[in-house]
């Protein structure tokens, strides 16, 4: 198998909480390799890194077979909706299962299939035949009308 060349990093407050939320969500998930910040300025911290010392730096875990680096690196940056990731679902069964489990504990529901996990970070939870799907007569207006897609809508 040809290794994955593109690895999404996401910059998150809390990296461990959000990789165990991402691994009870994507039953198939696991964790790759955990680094961990220096614990003193000897070792190469720098000071406006002390309060990670010794802490969790990154964890490389995958998730439906694609890697990811989550950072704990603070909350100085913000996820938004310019950037999404698209799990495309094999029947409604599957999309209610992850709608409800990315928006629950403070995940919010948006349109069109979108939503934002508890971390924020956006996804669109859709039909494994989106393209099918979107060219039906009057698809686009559904879809603008809903927020979790519901295939027998269509």
């Amino acid at each position: 198998m040809k290794s994955q060349r593109i690895i999404p990093n996401l910059w998150l407050e809390n990296a461990q909480k959000a990789v165990d939320f991402y691994l009870s969500v994507f039953k198939d998930g696991k964790i790759i390799q955990t680094t961990y910040y220096p614990k003193s300025k000897e070792e190469g911290l720098e000071d406006f890194q002390i309060a990670f010392a010794g802490a969790v730096l990154t964890i490389e875990f995958e998730i439906l077979g694609q890697k990811m680096m989550a950072i704990n690196a603070g909350n100085m940056f913000q996820f938004n909706e310019s950037v999404s990731f698209m799990i495309p679902c094999k029947d409604q069964e599957e999309i209610d299962y992850y709608w409800n489990a990315l928006t629950k504990n403070g995940g919010e529901e948006s349109v069109c299939g979108w939503l934002k996990d508890p971390f924020g970070l956006s996804w669109q939870v859709c039909p494994e035949d989106w393209e099918k799907l979107t060219q039906k007569p009057g698809a686009f207006k559904k879809l603008m009308g809903m927020k979790k897609i519901i295939i027998t809508d269509f």
